[in-house]
């Protein structure tokens, strides 16, 4: 039996519409490009990679999962935007990179590759989905016993507010106005709150430091905008 998906159609037309521009390091996904290299450095810091199983839940154009099979992981890349999905393809293809993509929803990975995975990640996709709580409980059933989850998200806060969606999209224009709605932000206690309920232990809460000026991103300080989280299974 097919699993229903957690998505929103017009969340997968937005970012569709933009998939044509998603390698381009100067184009609308530049501030994706621009906190790659610290993210990464953090996962890579708390899981070995090297050879794990790793799912990338929401894996858009691909740019997650092209850094972590460059660091030795076997990535599956899961989405439902086809545009974004055909992009990562192709790149991948491109840079002569092995990356088992889907179009798949986490519910459906869930039923046919329970405890399957080392490491799941789900990078800046879960403030896009109609209800986090499911996603929390679709993502805690992938990884294998002792296994590791990462999410990244933004803070509904008011540093976020100003920052993310007023700065971000409409003063500097680094990301596409409309990207994201401050109703559907995770706090960092939501967010716990919804692994716990799906059996996941947080062991590490931490925030993502943006600077545009210099394009260039650390992780530390509070989790007052940008946030990474990390749970065992």
């Amino acid at each position: 039996m097919s699993q229903p998906a957690n998505q929103d159609a017009a969340e997968l037309a937005k970012f569709g519409a933009l998939a044509h521009g998603f390698w381009d390091r100067s184009g609308p996904f530049r501030t994706l490009h621009d906190i790659e290299p610290a993210r990464v450095a953090w996962v890579a810091a708390n899981v070995p990679l090297a050879g794990a199983r790793v799912a990338d839940i929401g894996c858009g154009g691909g740019l997650f999962a092209e850094s972590l099979t460059r660091l030795g992981a076997r990535v599956t890349g899961i989405d439902l935007a086809t545009d974004m999905l055909a992009v990562a393809r192709l790149h991948a293809q491109a840079g002569g990179l092995t990356i088992d993509y889907r179009e798949q929803s986490a519910a459906a990975l869930a039923v046919s590759e329970a405890g399957q995975f080392d490491v799941v990640c789900c990078m800046e996709m879960i403030e896009h989905v109609p209800d986090p709580a499911a996603l929390l409980s679709e993502l805690a059933r992938l990884p294998r016993a002792g296994g590791t989850v990462v999410v990244s998200t933004i803070n509904r806060s008011a540093r976020a507010f100003l920052g993310a969606i007023v700065g971000a999209e409409y003063v500097l224009g680094l990301v596409p106005r409309g990207t994201h709605e401050y109703a559907r932000l995770v706090t960092p206690a939501e967010l716990a709150r919804h692994a716990r309920a799906a059996g996941l232990t947080l062991r590490e809460l931490v925030g993502l430091q943006y600077n545009p000026l210099t394009r260039t991103a650390q992780v530390g300080g509070a989790p007052d905008i940008n946030y990474l989280a990390r749970f065992t299974a």
